[in-house]
């Protein structure tokens, strides 16, 4: 699955405001049998959505038509646990293209990176007042400039910087995984292996 060149998106997003949110929670280990990225947005926060006979949880937040967008919003520590990155392949499997946080666990933020998905990390008191924003109107846009590294919630004016790896912000501008990016500087490679 190609990764997706990442511009400025304006999104409404889908409120999730739980701490310590694991990746076992997001992808349970049962579903880790394939290899290849797709299919596995299908099962995402699967035993949060579905019952034990298979029937969605009405009040789980994606099973609610009331909330919908390509942002995730998160509560602190988010993709804790086990390294797995088929979490970061079931987000973005799912049509998540952000997930904002106030904490990311280093592992889960790497594998988002390396696979498509921007972790936004803010402070708690942006992510407080994000999260009342959203969900006392879900039509709320927030804005997220990878560019410029700002996260806005147009409609309040409330924004905010975030950091992201240069490199990797590089990759996700331009669409590249490690591989794609090698080959766009294979040139400058052989003249610097040509100059050894």
């Amino acid at each position: 699955m190609p990764i997706e060149k990442f511009t400025t998106i304006v999104s409404t997003c889908v409120p999730l405001p739980i701490d310590n949110i694991d990746t076992d929670q997001i992808i349970p280990a049962r579903f880790l049998k394939a290899t290849s990225r797709q299919g596995f947005g299908e099962n995402l926060f699967r035993d949060w959505r579905y019952d034990k006979s298979n029937q969605p949880i009405t009040n789980f937040i994606l099973n609610q038509k009331t909330w919908s967008g390509t942002f995730l919003v998160a509560g602190k520590n988010f993709g804790s646990g086990s390294s797995r990155e088929h979490a970061a392949w079931a987000i973005y499997d799912y049509g998540f293209r952000v997930v904002v946080s106030s904490f990311f666990a280093d592992i889960f933020k790497n594998n988002a990176l390396n696979n498509g998905l921007l972790p936004v990390q803010v402070s708690e008191g942006f992510l407080k007042d994000l999260v009342k924003e959203v969900q006392t109107n879900p039509e709320t846009k927030v804005k997220v400039d990878l560019e410029e590294q700002v996260i806005s919630i147009p409609v309040t004016g409330a924004y905010e910087k975030f950091e992201i790896n240069p490199y990797k912000k590089t990759c996700l501008l331009k669409g590249y995984d490690d591989i794609d990016y090698l080959l766009s500087i294979k040139d400058k490679i052989k003249k610097y292996e040509k100059n050894r």
